[in-house]
């Protein structure tokens, strides 16, 4: 909301912020116990379904071509049994179609919107030349328009398009699971929230070898929170609902949107049959505020174990066993959950820790058959880990996330500054060795732009399990620091660094990082 944001829009923004400018960082730390909470949630005004009764959809996939045609279009689908909603689709789909691709082998995507407003994609977690990276004010323009349409910031560096853009992503990065987004200036998080996201995975041959499931049994979920209006819509408290002039939300969520509808894959708690074997979930939160604690648990109370495969960049070298991992907008994590130790007819409930009432179901999984197994978890799943160490580093930045003044107003801020297209934030040389110290006031989940780093700490003490492997999103507690290592290596040119709670990002919480 920039300078725009009035004095009664400051004081709405909740009991969060008003604990962080009373107390500082110590007080924040008493809501680490409740990331679920930065933010508020809005209530569906129909009528919701059980849960466990909508089966698990899978996205469509494209592979293959190395060059894919979506169009960005408005449709009427059927999220809840029965409503019809309007979504704004990657080709007519929430989410939209998962593309696979090859390690090395560059993908080009050319993406026509027809959608009323402008859009910018950006391919999270992707090495990606600055001029496809999907920077906010890189905008794909609706036919006929002759305007930015609403951010109204200088940016003499802007590239437009009308109509259609061809994104091209060179893909020279380990197999991972990425994921496509809207990102345009002041709107991202409700250009997300209307359906603008899929999937993008990347395999390669070292990987396929490992023996670990695949086919049906690999299964990417995606888990997004939703609100409904009594009309089926979605329900975001967007201050200009057309996306077009005056950005922002309304008082009680500038800290974050949270829903009162689970999804996977655009489904309501939806149920997946499977045999009594392992099963490699690629999963990823796609929600703009929500934190999940994820759980897989039996009828009878009896939990199984993650085994952790992977992070945002990739496998770890060696898995990772978790009887709970939390997950942050934005994170992805690669998991084994095996099936093989339930009794056929058992039901795999995976639940929220940190929700409560219908936010803690996410999904189930009903184990039908018994089956072969030929698949394996390796020991050693790669050797390809960079061994980045503190002496390697040219240079230590500190960088502070938090509210704070902004024009006559309170924003989202990193170091004091609200986001500026035209002010270059930090300067780092093309091959350079950096550690970022960072610090939160509320949760804040950070993602770099380009590169992968390594979490070297928590509050002065070891990384955590889950932060084990390479990451491009590192989820900060309130009152949490912890420090990243990097090699910012690819490509030169501009890119960002922000908050991925996207009503943070849209509210200020972006900075600029200048590789030369």
């Amino acid at each position: 909301m920039r300078e725009r944001m009035s004095r009664r829009q400051v004081l709405g923004i909740g009991g969060a912020l008003g604990l962080v400018a009373a107390g500082g960082l110590s007080s924040a730390a008493a809501l680490s116990r409740r990331p679920a909470q930065t933010g508020a949630e809005w209530c569906s005004d129909v009528p919701l379904p059980p849960a466990f009764q909508v089966a698990l959809p899978i996205p469509r996939v494209l592979s293959g071509a190395g060059r894919y045609n979506l169009v960005q279009r408005e449709v009427t689908a059927e999220i809840l049994p029965g409503v019809p909603t309007r979504l704004w689709t990657y080709d007519g789909t929430f989410p939209g179609p998962t593309i696979e691709s090859r390690r090395g082998q560059p993908t080009t995507v050319a993406h026509r919107n027809e959608l009323p407003v402008p859009t910018v994609v950006h391919l999270h977690g992707g090495r990606t030349p600055a001029t496809s990276d999907g920077y906010p004010t890189d905008l794909v323009l609706p036919a006929g328009s002759s305007h930015h349409h609403g951010h109204g910031m200088h940016d003499p560096r802007a590239v437009t398009s009308e109509l259609t853009r061809e994104y091209t992503y060179p893909l020279d990065q380990r197999p991972t699971l990425l994921w496509y987004h809207d990102h345009r200036m002041d709107f991202t998080a409700p250009a997300i929230w209307r359906g603008l996201a899929g999937m993008h995975i990347v395999r390669d041959d070292a990987e396929e070898s490992l023996g670990l499931p695949s086919g049906a049994r690999e299964v990417p979920l995606m888990i997004a929170d939703r609100a409904f209006a009594a009309d089926g819509s979605l329900a975001y408290p967007s201050l200009d609902p057309a996306l077009t002039t005056r950005p922002g939300v309304q008082d009680p969520y500038l800290a974050g949107v949270l829903g009162d509808v689970i999804l996977v894959n655009g489904a309501p708690w939806p149920v997946h049959e499977v045999d009594a074997v392992r099963y490699r979930l690629r999963v990823l939160n796609a929600s703009n505020a929500r934190h999940y604690d994820l759980e897989a648990v039996l009828d009878d109370g009896r939990r199984l174990d993650l085994v952790q495969l992977g992070a945002d960049q990739g496998l770890l070298h060696t898995p990772v066993t978790h009887r709970n991992l939390p997950i942050a907008p934005a994170e992805r994590y690669d998991v084994i959950l095996d099936f093989g130790q339930v009794p056929v007819g058992s039901r795999v409930r995976i639940v929220n820790r940190l929700g409560s009432g219908r936010t803690r179901d996410v999904m189930a999984f009903e184990v039908v058959r018994e089956a072969a197994d030929p698949s394996r978890v390796p020991d050693v799943l790669s050797d390809d880990l960079p061994q980045w160490e503190r002496s390697d580093a040219v240079r230590v930045r500190d960088f502070a996330f938090g509210t704070g003044r902004m024009g006559h107003g309170h924003g989202w801020l990193i170091g004091g500054q609200p986001f500026a297209p035209d002010r270059t934030d930090v300067t780092a040389r093309l091959g350079d060795v950096e550690i970022w110290r960072l610090v939160a006031d509320v949760h804040h989940p950070i993602h770099l732009h380009l590169v992968g780093f390594r979490v070297l700490s928590r509050g002065g003490r070891d990384p955590l399990p889950r932060d084990a492997g390479l990451k491009d999103t590192v989820s900060l507690r309130p009152g949490e620091s912890a420090e990243i290592i990097t090699r910012f290596d690819g490509y030169r040119g501009r890119f960002l660094f922000h908050c991925h709670n996207a009503e943070h990002e849209d509210m200020g919480m972006m900075a600029n990082l200048e590789i030369t």
